[in-house]
């Protein structure tokens, strides 16, 4: 077995971190030690996003921190902005060599620290664990290691759906991934530039992994990918159809949708997620309230078609937690443009809005648009929309205070009360749950049934519970 330590950490949307759980698992299962983000490691692997420019800072500033703190380790780089642009990744050694020369001493193994992973390699990161106890290599031989697992997997064949976790080290909820890519022409989105066309796993081996992880005890699963609400596999089952499938071939195990477009909220796309298995969360990808905007975006849909989503996911359930993602500041977007967002997310009440500024994507079409939205204008629309976000947020727990509901367990955390213990309700709430409790604390992943209180004096983004008992 392995007595390397291996660190992650995942920027972007939960299917890098699906994909990230199942590269921590292959090597937990060979004996690597998974190693706290920070903390000394010989392999640090970060699986990095391009939705924005800030994503992809955010990744160079950890690996630059890494080769900086940690000389003698590697850095593994994959996901959307590797595949993207290996090169401005692996720069970064470079730059840090440049400091190493600086202060008079040298990087141990130079650019060789960092391994790019992208494209078809990425599913084969499953099989490095092995390569490298096979190899018992040295820590000083990890860098030769890797460059030689690369090449010898450069023209491998991609499996998207490889990466298949039973055991999650950093979620105490299953995630289950059932589509990659998209076929929407989006002008502003490079991620489908990374990730390619749309592809479905086959629904039986969906129903398969997920009756897995209901033998396993998990309480809930949540449904990833790029575009889940467009997923139709070879066979023609599309998502409703999923739905159906999976609440009638599982007995307890709970659903949970990462997002939705508004497009695809139809009749029989809110007959399925009526079932009381499905919980009542939902993100809407609506991006912008201006019919104008959305045009220019390449999106699919207008604002009615966004308000008539919302309505009949109201309809289907009793008052479910709504959020959405907004693009402040996209080019051309007038001040007109942006009061009709603003107006539109008051009419609907949104639980919750992730507002964004527009960041130019190279190789999209909206980054060769001349009529840009100065970063200032921009920013302040964000605030003004977190600032309605809050408020939203507010008096979504206001109507839910003293109501009953499921919650899932989650791991400790940091500053949190004696007594207390985190979980995330049915609702898609962050509680602090306190009570009498028969027993030790409920353990992460269980499921319990608790009473719903006000805002939390201690955290801001939790909300207060009282425990009643536990369920699973």
């Amino acid at each position: 077995m392995s007595s390397f330590r291996v660190s992650f950490h995942t920027l972007g949307c939960k299917l890098n971190q699906l994909e990230t759980e199942s590269i921590a698992a292959a090597f937990a299962a060979e004996g690597f030690v998974i190693a706290p983000w920070g903390k000394a490691a010989d392999i640090y692997i970060v699986n990095t996003c391009t939705v924005t420019s800030m994503a992809e800072q955010k990744a160079r500033r950890e690996i630059r921190k890494v080769l900086r703190d940690r000389p003698s380790a590697c850095v593994v780089a994959t996901g959307c902005y590797a595949q993207l642009d290996p090169e401005a990744i692996a720069a970064v050694a470079d730059e840090i060599n440049g400091a190493f020369a600086e202060s008079g001493s040298a990087a141990p193994f130079g650019r060789r620290r960092i391994a790019v992973v992208s494209g078809d390699l990425k599913a084969a990161l499953l099989d490095l664990p092995a390569y490298i106890r096979d190899s018992a290599c040295s820590s000083a031989e990890l860098p030769e290691i890797l460059a030689s697992w690369i090449d010898e997997r450069r023209d491998g064949e991609a499996d998207p759906f490889r990466f298949d976790p039973s055991d999650f080290a950093f979620h105490s909820r299953a995630s289950l991934k059932i589509q990659d890519g998209c076929d929407n022409s989006c002008a502003y989105c490079r991620v489908r530039i990374a990730r390619g066309r749309s592809v479905s796993l086959a629904a039986p081996e969906i129903l398969a992994r997920l009756r897995s992880l209901e033998e396993k005890g998990y309480a809930e699963a949540v449904l990833t990918g790029i575009n889940v609400s467009r997923y139709r596999d070879e066979s023609g089952i599309d998502f409703p159809a999923l739905l159906d499938l999976l609440i009638a071939g599982t007995e307890r195990i709970a659903l949970r949708i990462s997002s939705t477009e508004p497009d695809c909220v139809d009749e029989r796309f809110a007959r399925s997620v009526a079932s009381p298995r499905v919980r009542p969360h939902f993100h809407l990808s609506v991006q912008s309230g201006s019919d104008a905007v959305l045009k220019r975006m390449r999106r699919r849909y207008g604002r009615d078609k966004v308000l008539r989503a919302a309505e009949m996911l109201r309809a289907a359930k009793d008052d479910p937690f709504i959020a959405c993602d907004i693009i402040a500041g996209f080019p051309g977007e007038s001040d007109t443009d942006f009061e009709k967002t603003v107006e539109l997310c008051d009419e609907i009440g949104f639980a919750w809005i992730h507002a964004f500024s527009y960041s130019p994507r190279p190789g999209t079409e909206a980054a060769s648009f001349k009529d840009r939205v100065p970063e200032r204008i921009a920013g302040n629309r964000v605030e003004r929309l977190t600032n309605s976000a809050r408020e939203g947020r507010e008096k979504y727990i206001e109507r839910w205070k003293g109501r009953t509901v499921s919650a899932i367990v989650e791991a400790g955390k940091s500053g949190a009360r004696d007594g207390d213990f985190p979980a995330l309700s049915e609702n898609y709430l962050k509680l602090s749950v306190r009570g009498e409790v028969s027993g030790p604390i409920p353990a992460p992943g269980s499921s319990i049934l608790c009473r719903i209180g006000g805002m939390s004096n201690i955290h801001e983004e939790e909300v207060s519970a009282e425990f009643l008992e536990i369920l699973v």
